[in-house]
């Protein structure tokens, strides 16, 4: 991978952990759409997940005091099953096929998020059971598609958590959610020393654009980024999808 691409790459990393920050979700879905330009699914989802678990332990230690540990512990009960599921899934679909997929996920995601929770009504289940539900879909999604929160924002809502509430809570999950994808890859021989260097421009990145967006949380509006977020994640998943069809037909 050439200079020029790690700089773009380390842009994308920056901005879009910044946009997480403010947000609380949005960023994860744009880096790994980002990528995919660059990176066959199999590589690019692992390596998404290394980068996007700085980005969210950085955020959970920032809003540390308004994490709830008992969504958390929901959480992880049926994470483990679900990623493993996910990397089947994962290992046994074409390359060219599975970013294509992944590109309709990221329109669905954008445009139908409703979509994606297969008829599950978030806010008519008992908090206390939605997120073990939403462990398991996260677990498959997070390894699959390679970014998981628009399956998870969802559920953080109506819940009664002020916006460092959600912001935290959902990085806190989102972690333990990159964990367990990456502990899979490393058990699958997943050559991460092939991917040092931008490993380690991106990593740096996103802690300083985490530090970036979590110091204008309480004073910058999300409609200028939503715009932004919309729009980027549309072109992308659309050059995602074109480059495949455009290839299968020739």
């Amino acid at each position: 991978m050439g200079t020029l691409d790690l700089a773009v790459l380390g842009v994308a990393a920056l901005l879009t952990s910044i946009l997480t920050a403010v947000a609380g979700l949005g960023g994860g879905i744009i880096l790994i759409a980002i990528l995919l330009l660059y990176l066959e699914p199999l590589a690019a989802i692992p390596v998404h997940g290394a980068i996007q678990i700085v980005s969210n332990v950085t955020r959970t230690a920032i809003q540390r005091r308004h994490v709830d540990l008992g969504i958390l512990g929901r959480f992880a009960v049926l994470l483990v099953p679900g990623s493993w599921l996910g990397l089947q899934v994962l290992s046994s679909i074409p390359p060219s096929a599975g970013r294509a997929a992944i590109g309709v996920f990221v329109l669905l995601a954008t445009w139908w998020p409703r979509g994606l929770l297969l008829g599950l009504h978030p806010d008519r289940l008992h908090p206390r059971r939605r997120f073990l539900a939403v462990g398991g879909l996260t677990g498959v999604a997070n390894v699959t598609f390679g970014a998981a929160g628009p399956l998870l924002g969802p559920f953080l809502r109506n819940i009664g958590l002020a916006r460092q509430g959600v912001v935290g809570t959902f990085a806190a999950c989102q972690s333990l959610g990159h964990a367990v994808k990456l502990a899979l890859f490393v058990a699958a021989g997943f050559a991460f020393a092939e991917h040092a260097a931008l490993l380690a421009v991106t990593m740096s990145l996103v802690v300083v654009g985490t530090a970036i967006g979590s110091r204008v949380l309480e004073r910058v509006s999300e409609a200028h980024f939503q715009r932004l977020y919309l729009a980027t994640l549309s072109l992308v998943a659309v050059r995602l999808i074109g480059a495949e069809v455009l290839a299968w037909l020739s």
